[in-house]
């Protein structure tokens, strides 16, 4: 162990004349009761630091559209993908810089540091309702410096892989995508519960902060980072799993990867994550759009609704883990993104029924000249009659100047509440079964690097989506964005077919390569 630099790792690790913790795959060596419970308490709260970092990127977003809305109703949907999408831009740039100083300094500095940046920025945006111009733009600010915090994604899964033997690194990094997932799933029941404060909520004049519907999620958030930071300090300690060299194939462990495999799971996982953001992001100006829900309206039925898929996206992480140990994680992939697929083609337009037009006041430009609006230009001066000054009316229903309201048939609610159901069933299975694939493919070679692959991939994937679904979806529509989806899906099911055969564990692989040299 001389290779092994002291100064990396935690000054505090229990005591100097147990100055390392180490727990072997050999039966020469037992771990102890004590440092067993210690190891698993620290793991425990890698899990419970994956949550919270999911749950800061969901616990908004059903609320993000109307918050923008009401501090600057200027912004479109268009600078709404942005404003989701910095969360992801931000992780990504801070995945890897994190991951390099995990590698230098103790664990620990990171974990500290990153948490204490999503918490100054979740009050960031708790207070961007306060200056007087470029309110959008102070969030977008504020969602990318959370998303930077969260950042310590790669050095919670380095920690994990690390600190877990071999028997115990498969279920481990599944449990850790379930963390990530049912947090994803979960931060919108949060926010439901954070609508009956309403959109007025309560003022503190002296600190300028309004509690309401918008600003108290973000609040319980940093509530539940400044948890997470005495957590670290009070019970966190780092340990190391070293694999005995007699468990180890002679051959180098680099080679025998098959990374082949290891970018078609990126891909997978990309097109998986990048789904599941579209389906946020969209849900809330979807909503608004087809059924005339008002903001308050908007959150809290959609956080209804995701709250119930977030109940069953549970009861799917028990049963699928059980199930794959008899059918095996690629079919069980396979079933998820055709399910997934079902869930997006469900959601196209197809009735004759048409949304309801969000009357606006008329501008120079305002509405798109079209033979349509050309038509019913009269109809709209007269809807578009100012409102006496002591009446304040949310306008609600298909914005006029999306032209594709005038003729895209509505989604029907029966369609959005399916597709909600659909898709709550699918992403959860796809999501544990990509990272336990990915693991078992790496086999015995630590894998921080490629989960930081990963990551990186995830990252990207939510950066893109709600980019490009707020983008189709204003300019082109539902029709366009859905279709666009079902396509993706569609190529990520022929990939997984070419595939198949390859997305084997590192064991399975070694063992068919030494009979096949026999």
């Amino acid at each position: 162990f001389a290779d092994l630099k002291i100064e990396q790792l935690e000054e505090n690790l229990i005591m100097i004349s147990f100055s390392l913790d180490f727990c072997f795959q050999n039966r020469d060596v037992v771990e102890t009761q004590e440092h067993y419970k210690s190891r698993w308490r620290s793991i425990w709260i890698m899990y419970l630091t994956m949550f919270l970092s999911s749950v800061g990127f969901s616990i908004v977003i059903m609320s993000v559209w109307p918050y923008l809305q009401k501090i600057d109703p200027t912004a479109d949907a268009s600078f709404l993908g942005w404003i989701i999408a910095s969360y992801s831009i931000g992780q990504m740039v801070a995945s890897p810089l994190f991951g390099l100083w995990s590698n230098h300094r103790p664990r620990r500095e990171p974990l500290v540091i990153s948490t204490a940046i999503s918490i100054a920025a979740n009050c960031l945006y708790a207070y961007v309702h306060v200056p007087h111009s470029h309110n959008r733009y102070y969030m977008l600010a504020a969602r990318a410096l959370v998303g930077f915090g969260a950042g310590n994604v790669a050095v919670v899964r380095s920690y994990i892989a690390g600190a877990t033997s071999l028997m115990e690194r498969t279920s481990t990094m599944a449990n850790t995508s379930a963390c990530q997932a049912v947090g994803f799933i979960l931060g919108p029941v949060f926010q439901t519960c954070f609508t009956l404060i309403g959109e007025e909520g309560i003022t503190w004049k002296l600190v300028q902060l309004q509690l309401n519907m918008y600003t108290a999620p973000v609040l319980f958030a940093a509530l539940l980072g400044v948890i997470n930071i005495i957590l670290f300090f009070s019970i966190f300690r780092l340990f190391f799993c070293f694999v005995a060299e007699s468990n180890v194939p002679d051959q180098d462990a680099e080679g025998n990867i098959d990374h082949v495999a290891v970018v078609a799971i990126n891909f997978l996982f990309f097109v998986i994550l990048f789904v599941f953001a579209v389906f946020e992001t969209i849900a809330t100006p979807l909503t608004m759009d087809m059924y005339s829900w008002t903001r308050k309206e908007a959150v809290f039925y959609n956080g209804i609704i995701l709250s119930m898929v977030g109940i069953e996206s549970v009861i799917v992480f028990m049963v699928v883990k059980m199930l794959s140990k008899k059918t095996g994680e690629r079919a069980i992939l396979h079933g998820g993104l055709l399910i997934v697929l079902v869930g997006f083609f469900i959601l196209l337009p197809w009735g004759k029924k048409l949304p309801n037009i969000q009357w606006q006041e008329i501008k120079n430009n305002s509405i798109p000249r079209t033979a349509a609006t050309e038509m019913l230009m009269p109809f709209w001066s007269l809807q578009a009659m100012p409102l006496p000054s002591n009446r304040t009316v949310e306008p609600v229903g298909c914005p006029v100047t999306q032209s594709w309201c005038l003729n895209t048939p509505m989604i029907y609610l029966a369609q959005y509440i399916s597709s909600d159901i659909l898709i709550g069933l699918g992403y959860p299975v796809c999501n544990v079964m990509s990272y336990t694939l990915y693991s078992k493919i790496l086999g015995p070679k630590p894998q921080g690097v490629y989960m930081g692959w990963l990551t990186a991939s995830g990252s990207g994937a939510r950066i893109l989506g709600p980019v490009f679904v707020s983008q189709i979806y204003t300019h082109l529509g539902p029709r366009w964005a859905f279709s666009l989806i079902c396509g993706v899906v569609v190529v990520s099911l022929l990939l997984l077919e070419i595939v198949y055969k390859r997305l084997i564990a590192f064991s399975v692989r070694y063992g068919r390569m030494q009979e096949e040299n026999c």
